[in-house]
């Protein structure tokens, strides 16, 4: 048993040791932070960006929405209406969900179930029609409109048809693209950042003597980490500053619910540019790694410009596996829709797994090397 003057001798051998431990944090996050803002390069790439490009846009990429997912409202089953159903079932450009209530209507527009939903009505014989559209995807909106009305044009029934915009009805087009650019910017800043700094010191030199040194892996990862983590809330709290006043983008309590999510893809980030640096061991394979596997997936296959649902089976498989593509589909909903954050578990939930998983393996490929 430790006797008193023991006890406060062991406390007092104790301190000096978190001291010299903060003190070693706060070093290794200063000299990063002085780093990234000396670093003043760009990314470029002039090889592998055109002609991936030129593969997605040839091949892949389809700027033509179809497939908009529509739903009927309807009491009366005249004939104008029984056509206007036929032509809905039989269009190619139209995924027909069937005859709905209209109490389903806006549920099923909030959980992405529909993209449209077409009233008609039957009052002393004449025919009147209602379309309701989610806005927040302001592409496939002016899109599915105009191909509902083409159809109801047909039928003769246009002057009577009464468009409802939801979530965006002004059809504003930054609505659409802020998500989109919060989930590049963030992969920009972190994992390529990230990623081309840690790679930058191994061809320096200097990460071999912070592995050789006793200072232990987790300490230099939580170092190499925080300034760029920083770097992005601050980012953050710009681009949501703009959005809600330059932009016009509605102000609500679902902004904490944003930042939450954000930080949660910060972090995301973060872990992909530490597994990179974890791979590669030169920065310019660090910069063609970053911009091909990460850049542009979330450019075309995040859902950012293209809907996903026009893509070949394939390729949307293969978003699936992009954390953007989530990212942007919870931002969409949060910032535009303004849903709670319970209503987008499904992102959230993907975005944590994706997060712990890479992570957990870039944290072990570190260990590996100390």
């Amino acid at each position: 048993m430790l006797k008193p003057w023991m006890k406060f001798s062991a406390k007092w051998h104790r301190k000096p040791r978190e001291l010299n431990r903060m003190a070693i944090i706060q070093s290794l996050i200063k000299k990063e932070t002085l780093h990234v803002l000396r670093d003043t390069r760009t990314v470029v790439i002039t090889l592998v960006m055109p002609l991936a490009l030129l593969l997605l846009f040839g091949f892949a990429i389809s700027t033509e929405v179809n497939k908009v997912k529509v739903v009927a409202v309807t009491e009366n089953f005249t004939d104008e209406v029984r056509n206007i159903l036929q032509e809905f079932q039989i269009n190619e450009y139209f995924d027909f969900m069937g005859l709905v209530g209209s109490y389903e209507v806006e549920e099923m527009l909030r959980a992405g179930k529909t993209d449209a939903a077409v009233y008609l009505k039957t009052d002393k014989g004449n025919l009147t029609s209602q379309i309701i559209v989610d806005a927040s995807n302001t592409t496939t909106a002016q899109t599915a409109t105009v191909y509902i009305q083409n159809i109801l044009n047909r039928q003769q029934v246009s002057s009577n048809v009464l468009i409802r915009t939801l979530y965006n009805p002004q059809l504003k087009s930054s609505y659409n693209f802020v998500p989109g650019i919060l989930g590049m910017i963030f992969i920009l800043i972190c994992a390529i950042m990230t990623s081309v700094s840690i790679v930058g010191e191994k061809e320096n030199g200097t990460m071999s003597l912070l592995l050789v040194s006793p200072i232990k892996p987790r300490t230099i990862i939580f170092g190499k980490l925080v300034p760029y983590f920083l770097l992005s809330c601050i980012i953050l709290g710009v681009m949501l500053a703009i959005s809600y006043t330059v932009l016009g983008i509605p102000f609500s309590s679902s902004v904490l619910n944003v930042i939450w999510v954000s930080l949660l893809y910060v972090v995301l980030s973060l872990s992909i540019g530490l597994l990179v640096s974890t791979i590669v061991n030169t920065q310019l394979t660090a910069l063609i790694v970053s911009a091909v596997a990460f850049m542009l997936p979330v450019i075309m296959l995040s859902g950012m410009i293209f809907p996903i649902d026009n893509m070949p089976a394939i390729l949307q498989w293969i978003s699936c596996i992009i954390p953007a593509r989530w990212y942007i589909d919870a931002m969409r909903r949060l910032l535009i829709q303004q849903l709670e954050l319970w209503m987008i578990w499904e992102d959230i939930v993907i975005l944590a797994g994706m997060t712990i998983f890479i992570m957990a393996i870039a944290v072990k490929n570190f260990n590996k090397r100390k």
